[in-house]
């Protein structure tokens, strides 16, 4: 990987954005070995959780100067292809059937809060500032609104993508764009509490999850939805981890899944 460090031990995969000398704003390439890394990572068993993180002050500064100029001179045609392979790089990210957290260390500016938006859980430190500004330079967030706009709500979204106001870590907490924030060194503890918990859960279950809140959060209750839950409880009973999750319960131990 020239722009990614990727970790694994005892079950948790770290995905490092490694490019500090440009505030890990990322190009064509970037873009590329993160899809990959997170398609292997979910079809690894042996994974658990994966954290998003960044090296260097900033978590990521959105895209690379150098890549903006080339996309200068492309055709409607290569903008199609260019943010095509963006949009599946976020998408890769959102329905990764493992949890995913991103530990923000640092200022996150513009495609870097789709990263951030993208991933299941997100925590920062305070000292962190946000911004999307794309309409300073003639730009939308387009790609990277799916992500932001479920993540923040259409209200806070509406204001900061169309100001391009620089706000805080508390703002980003407000809005819910954030689940935690803490003082800086106090990062690493609350992220690995963050994956202790997520690591102690039956891992079916937590995929299954995962994908209940993606299928339900936009739709109307209606009787398939309501059918579609009902379904969705009667298949985990019956499941391995479902059965063995409920007997370890009544029979007072620890379930397999922490063997």
């Amino acid at each position: 990987m020239e722009t990614l460090i990727v970790e694994t031990t005892n079950q948790l995969a770290t995905v490092t954005l490694n490019r500090p000398e440009v505030r890990n704003a990322f190009n064509e390439t970037t873009i590329a070995e993160i899809t990959e890394v997170f398609r292997n990572l979910d079809k690894d068993a042996s994974i658990r959780a994966i954290v998003l993180a960044a090296n260097g002050p900033a978590f990521c500064a959105g895209a690379d100067l150098n890549w903006m100029k080339k996309m200068a001179d492309y055709t409607h045609e290569e903008n199609l292809v260019d943010a095509g392979q963006l949009a599946e790089m976020l998408h890769t990210i959102y329905s990764c059937s493992k949890p995913v957290v991103a530990k923000v260390q640092g200022d996150c500016y513009a495609g870097g809060m789709g990263l951030v938006a993208a991933c299941d859980i997100a925590v920062s430190v305070g000292t962190a500032n946000f911004c999307l500004s794309e309409v300073k330079l003639g730009l939308i967030p387009a790609t990277i609104s799916p992500y932001v706009i479920k993540a923040m709500g259409e209200s806070a979204a509406r204001r900061y993508f169309i100001t391009a106001e620089r706000f805080s870590a508390a703002e980003a907490y407000r809005t819910g764009f954030l689940h935690e924030v803490v003082a800086a060194e106090a990062l690493d503890a609350k992220v690995a509490e963050i994956v202790k918990a997520l690591s102690s859960n039956s891992p079916n279950a937590v995929k299954q999850a995962k994908r209940l809140v993606q299928d339900v959060a936009s739709r109307e209750l209606t009787p398939a939805l309501l059918a579609a839950t009902v379904e969705g409880i009667a298949q985990i009973r019956a499941s391995d981890e479902g059965r063995e999750g409920v007997r370890s319960f009544l029979e007072k131990r620890k379930p397999n899944w922490l063997s």
